[in-house]
């Protein structure tokens, strides 16, 4: 089977930017496709943030910065991945709007050996599956925020999920990426999420029942539990949209009260008070 050369990034969000750079960190010939103008232009202004970062933290040298740069390309059009060997798809999370890209996907691609893997956070693998021709081709590649510096991808197969096309993503993950992996059963949240998500529902559930400030909230996980940020911060750097949506997949699931969404985290994404991306949420944020 052909090494994996030639990839894609559909989504040019936070995400989307972030797996796009880890990509074409790693030589890989990638294209970031996002039909809005703006957004590519955004993600490109996010990629030059994160590897001006990089070098000055030591994590890679400006040689390794003009060559990320040689290997992206930017696209508008889907028209242009026809080629691709592997397109993850990093869009909003939101089932629909994921299983209607990855069926057009299924119909651009030329290789019928391609793999079409999405970034979800909670969506069941077995559903965006089923909504192309190829679901023993389709399977979840989680990667997390930041994801050019944090090591972990979830690695999720569906009931389709041919087991050889599961054991190549996971090596190529792990070896071409240089990613830890971990594979994850087809659940709602699959392993990280599951866990997370009632931990930071319940920060949110203390604040608005005034149990706590924000601040005090998070400087007490930091400085009682030496995490390295606090729920509602973390909160805010995953987006509080995303994170509403994966609580609803949970509960949608599981039918515990632990994961559904509180109003107060409602209210906020119906406000727009989104986090990080938006500069307000649980606290006042500067775009990075």
């Amino acid at each position: 089977m052909n090494e994996i050369r030639r990839v894609a990034v559909v989504g040019a969000g936070q995400m989307g930017s972030g797996i796009a750079e880890v990509l074409a960190r790693a030589g890989l010939d990638t294209i970031v496709c996002e039909k809005d103008p703006a957004a590519l232009r955004a993600a490109r202004g996010r990629i030059d943030r994160s590897l001006h970062r990089a070098v000055d933290r030591g994590r890679i040298g400006p040689t390794d910065r003009e060559d990320t740069w040689a290997h992206l390309l930017f696209a508008d059009d889907l028209d242009a991945l026809a080629d691709r060997q592997l397109v993850v798809e990093a869009v909003v999370e939101d089932e629909t709007v994921k299983a209607e890209l990855l069926g057009r996907l299924d119909k651009i691609l030329v290789d019928d050996q391609a793999v079409l893997a999405t970034n979800t956070s909670a969506v069941p693998i077995t559903r965006l599956g089923i909504a192309t021709g190829r679901a023993s081709h389709v399977l979840g590649l989680h990667f997390f925020n930041p994801a050019p510096v944090m090591p972990l991808v979830e690695v999720v197969a569906s009931l389709h999920t041919d087991p050889a096309v599961l054991t190549r993503i996971e090596a190529f993950a792990r070896d071409t990426l240089g990613k830890h992996v971990i594979r994850s059963r087809d659940r709602a949240g699959f392993v990280v999420n599951a866990l997370l998500v009632p931990y930071l529902l319940s920060a949110i559930r203390m604040a608005e029942a005034g149990h706590a400030t924000p601040q005090d909230i998070d400087a007490g996980m930091v400085h009682g539990c030496a995490h390295p940020m606090g729920p509602l911060t973390l909160a805010d750097l995953i987006g509080l949209d995303t994170v509403e949506a994966i609580a609803r997949s949970l509960y949608a699931e599981y039918k515990e009260p632990l994961y559904a969404p509180p109003p107060l985290l409602s209210r906020m994404v119906e406000a727009g008070h989104l986090g990080r991306k938006t500069g307000r949420g649980f606290h006042p944020h500067r775009e990075s």
